[in-house]
């Protein structure tokens, strides 16, 4: 019962992260790349703030007793990370759809695995490297190569993807010495929303009027995706262990995709489509396979 709980609280988050995609993109219709993310991560910083009140607050001397350097060591990077991530993904959507945008972020699965073997020397299994294979070829079929525009979008959010998954590797780091998730998570959002807001005082101007038009879609961002999804999270990763959680967050990229064309008309045709079974399918061999070597640890 705790599992189906958990698979079910996995599913809804992975539907709020897809469909914020939506929220993201028609979030820029009058503020720029950088406010929406300075703003939408104050509001994930404001959502996990009582979470983080009730459950953690208590136990923070406990465990930074006298490790206090080896967690800014970690969550400084770890905020950097995400903050690079999300504003190559959001600068993207400027650029390409929704679905290419949501599709090209799940390469953050396969490139796990290939940063820790080639940055920590740690073994990989034989799946990643046909699962790349099938990723290359998604993004043949899904990426219009005769579109300047697209090409560049799609290229950010590939560049964004190394980045997401640097932010997996240090959440594992950091998690494994620090079990306080909520701090973690109060702290990562408000470091994305100061470095956005240094972009915003360069690139952009502040205009509240124009921040008020975006509401829905920052609340929506802000609060679900980086409060309430989050929450979802851990509590679905606490009776599912991490490949088959992987698996069910893959389904992201559908989810976007699906959002994007019941809301926004955005309309994959065959070749779209068949690029995202491919990099889906890339994605799900890369979990799945290793899970029935009994050769690989």
């Amino acid at each position: 019962m705790k599992k189906t709980i958990s698979f079910i609280c996995l599913l809804i988050c992975t539907f709020i992260w897809g469909t914020t995609f939506v929220a993201q993109d028609s979030g820029m219709d009058h503020i720029g790349p950088f406010t929406f993310n300075s703003v939408r991560f104050f509001v994930g910083f404001l959502a996990v703030s009582p979470l983080f009140l009730i459950f953690e607050r208590k136990k923070i001397r406990e465990h930074l007793a006298g490790k206090e350097s080896e967690f800014y060591k970690l969550i400084i990077p770890l905020g950097i990370f995400l903050f690079l991530g999300t504003v190559f993904q959001q600068i993207s959507l400027l650029y390409t759809n929704i679905a290419n945008a949501a599709f090209f972020t799940d390469f953050y699965v396969p490139m796990v695995p290939i940063i820790i073997f080639f940055v920590f020397s740690k073994k990989i299994h034989w799946a990643i490297w046909p699962s790349i294979i099938f990723c290359v070829i998604g993004v043949y079929f899904l990426s219009d190569f005769q579109d300047t525009n697209v090409r560049y979008g799609d290229s950010l959010v590939i560049i964004g993807a190394l980045f997401w998954a640097l932010h997996i590797i240090y959440i594992g780091k950091i998690i494994k010495k620090f079990n306080l998730p909520f701090f973690i998570a109060l702290l990562q959002n408000i470091i994305v929303a100061l470095f956005s807001f240094i972009l915003v005082t360069i690139f952009e101007e502040i205009d509240f009027s124009k921040i008020r038009l975006e509401t829905f879609e920052i609340l929506y961002a802000g609060i679900l995706s980086g409060g309430a999804a989050f929450a979802l999270q851990i509590f679905g990763q606490q009776n599912i262990s991490s490949a088959p959680a992987a698996i069910v967050m893959s389904l992201e990229g559908v989810f976007a995709a699906i959002a994007a064309w019941i809301i926004l008309d955005q309309v994959l045709d065959l070749n779209n489509i068949l690029g995202c079974i491919l990099i889906l399918s890339g994605i799900l061999l890369s979990q799945v396979a290793p899970k029935f070597d009994k050769n690989y640890k």
